[in-house]
């Protein structure tokens, strides 16, 4: 079960690169939109809790931690057949 979304600011959102730009550069509506996006996370300090609060919380749109919505979603089920491989 996904847990509720945590709404409140948490404490790697305040050092992440993106908050100095416009969100719309992070819900592109294209391939070059989503490379760009990717580009400005690679050099983010927090792209791993970025990339692991998009997945806990099963957020569908946008690029987060360097991750489309497509690659999410690969990431999620690899963990999710690597989790029933080992139980």
């Amino acid at each position: 079960m996904t847990p509720p979304p945590d709404h409140h600011e948490q404490e790697w959102m305040l050092r992440a690169r993106c908050r100095q730009l416009s969100p719309s550069e992070f819900f592109p509506s294209d391939g070059v939109g989503v490379d760009k996006a990717r580009r400005i996370c690679a050099q983010c300090s927090v792209q791993v809790e970025c990339l692991e609060y998009a997945l806990t919380y099963r957020i569908d749109h946008g690029v987060w931690g360097g991750a489309s919505e497509r690659e999410r979603r690969r990431i999620l089920r690899r963990r999710r057949i690597q989790t029933s491989a080992t139980n």
